[in-house]
């Protein structure tokens, strides 16, 4: 058919041409200038002063000089900061290497419950976003008591994220009452299911309910947490967890230094891992975006 018999000109097709190739760019560039966050890093060295009852203190450096590195080396745009267990709630470290990097990095904060309205505030100045509470082998707070309300409720006021790491049938109990006081939750590390039942466990299975909320986020971060399969658990999680809660609430995170791991694993292996299980580019640079706006970025 030629172009008269579409009832088209000559001008009139190269024009619809030209536009089709306008859009066409215009959406590569949007796509090229997408941010690429790291959700979840550590930063410390062996000259801070450590918390009292901790689990785990590391043997080296992983300071903020290093892990900037990583993220140049890796193109990554962007990172978080989360505080280590085996800092408690000192985090003048954390805050020090937020000033110092003008924005590129955000922190979450562990805290005491008891904290004032002020000193979470000039940690929100400094560039934290959210508080952690990392459970692993520690008894599950009473989030009815009034210290903890208190608390949440601040955090709320802030905007900020509650970040927990727990295994899922205690997450399923938890995340649940969070929602129920107004503030915003994310898992940490796919939700850390029984090992042995990997998607199968029930309280995964209830984590997954958590995404019609759409106030819950979950860390695709650390697969090796998950067991020694942890990474063919992790090609089983993605599609149910991107089918519960959606692109914009999945969080890509290196775990940098991979405390405990470190002999196993580098922030290069944690992101080409990421290439492997969501094999669409334009899917998974939805993802390393996604935490933009959760973030403050």
């Amino acid at each position: 058919m030629t172009l008269s018999q579409r009832g088209l000109t000559r001008r009139q097709f190269n024009a619809g041409i030209a536009s089709l190739a306008t859009v066409v760019a215009t959406t590569a560039r949007s796509e090229a200038a997408l941010p690429v966050i790291d959700t979840h890093a550590h930063v410390f060295h062996r000259g801070l002063k450590l918390a009292p009852g901790r689990r785990y203190a590391p043997d080296y450096d992983a300071p903020l000089s290093l892990y900037l590195e990583q993220l140049d080396h890796n193109g990554t745009t962007s990172g978080v900061l989360v505080q280590p267990s085996f800092l408690g709630t000192d985090n003048s470290y954390l805050v020090d290497c937020l000033k110092q990097t003008n924005g590129r990095l955000r922190g979450i904060a562990v805290v005491d419950p008891a904290v004032s309205v002020e000193g979470l505030r000039e940690l929100d100045r400094a560039g934290v976003v959210g508080i952690r509470l990392n459970l692993v082998g520690q008894p599950l707070p009473d989030l009815t008591a009034g210290e903890w309300k208190g608390l949440l409720a601040n955090v709320k006021a802030l905007g900020w994220q509650v970040e927990i790491q727990r295994n899922a049938s205690d997450l399923a109990v938890l995340a649940p009452r969070l929602l129920d006081l107004g503030v915003t939750v994310v898992l940490d590390h796919y939700a850390l299911p029984d090992p042995k039942l990997g998607v199968s466990d029930p309280g995964f299975q209830s984590v997954l309910k958590l995404g019609a909320t759409r106030n819950v986020w979950i860390k695709i971060s650390a697969p090796y947490r998950n067991g020694p399969a942890g990474e063919s658990f992790a090609k089983e999680a993605y599609p149910l967890l991107r089918g519960a809660y959606g692109l914009d609430r999945l969080l890509w995170g290196s775990d940098w230094p991979h405390t405990q791991f470190e002999a196993t694993q580098t922030y290069a292996k944690n992101r080409q891992f990421l290439d492997t299980l969501i094999v669409d580019d334009r899917e998974r640079a939805q993802v390393l975006a996604s935490p933009r706006s959760l973030f403050r970025f």
